[in-house]
């Protein structure tokens, strides 16, 4: 299960780079041109390998995060109880799945190191709006992992609705959670299940950082 975490940090850590690059590019060359800036980077800052949590979240928020349709993936993972939410449901909905994963797969991300991307040929036809990017990460010492990145492409150029590590989906995976939450406490009680988890995850953070100062 860990890998698997890991993983899917590192799909959330290979999307960024320039916007307005991206917005031209084509999905794979989006994927494996920033892919191949972003492990670079990792492999150069220092601050990083050392496990700072703030510089992490910094670089997510402002590299990563613009490539993700957070809206669209909140909305396959709550599933059928989605047109259930209010609109103001739906907004916090948004930000706090938005932070749940931003924090979680942030906390993994000083373990990567040595890896080498293989990438797969796209299967595109002209016109298509929605495709699959497939990735193999390979790992010294470790099987490697298939990531596949589902892409739709809008107005400001192609977007991440969804990341696949070994063939399991990341938002059907917090469907099933989100669902069992929603038939025990309702909509607002699954907000405030993942308000609390963020708040702790942040708790947690700045617990660690004050440790590693003193």
């Amino acid at each position: 299960m860990m890998h698997r975490i890991r993983a899917f940090l590192l799909a959330f850590t290979l999307l960024a780079g320039s916007m307005a690059e991206a917005a031209e590019m084509a999905p794979d060359v989006l994927v494996k041109n920033t892919a191949q800036e972003v492990l670079a980077i990792i492999k150069q800052d220092k601050d990083i390998q050392s496990g700072n949590s703030q510089k992490v979240l910094d670089l997510v928020d402002a590299k990563v995060l613009p490539h993700f349709d957070f809206v669209r993936m909140a909305q396959l993972a709550v599933g059928r109880h989605w047109p259930k939410a209010s609109p103001a449901q739906q907004q916090v909905l948004v930000k706090e799945f938005r932070t749940l994963l931003v924090r979680t797969y942030s906390s993994s991300l000083t373990s990567y190191k040595d890896q080498v991307i293989d990438y797969r040929p796209v299967k595109m036809a002209p016109g298509d709006t929605d495709v699959t990017v497939k990735t193999v990460v390979n790992q010294p010492g470790a099987q490697p992992i298939p990531i596949e990145y589902s892409l739709e492409k809008g107005a400001d150029g192609w977007k991440v609705y969804d990341v696949a590590v070994d063939s399991v989906s990341l938002v059907t995976n917090y469907r099933s959670s989100f669902s069992s939450e929603i038939h025990s406490r309702g909509i607002d009680g699954l907000i405030k299940t993942l308000a609390d988890k963020n708040r702790k995850e942040a708790a947690s953070s700045d617990k660690a950082a004050t440790a590693k100062k003193k």
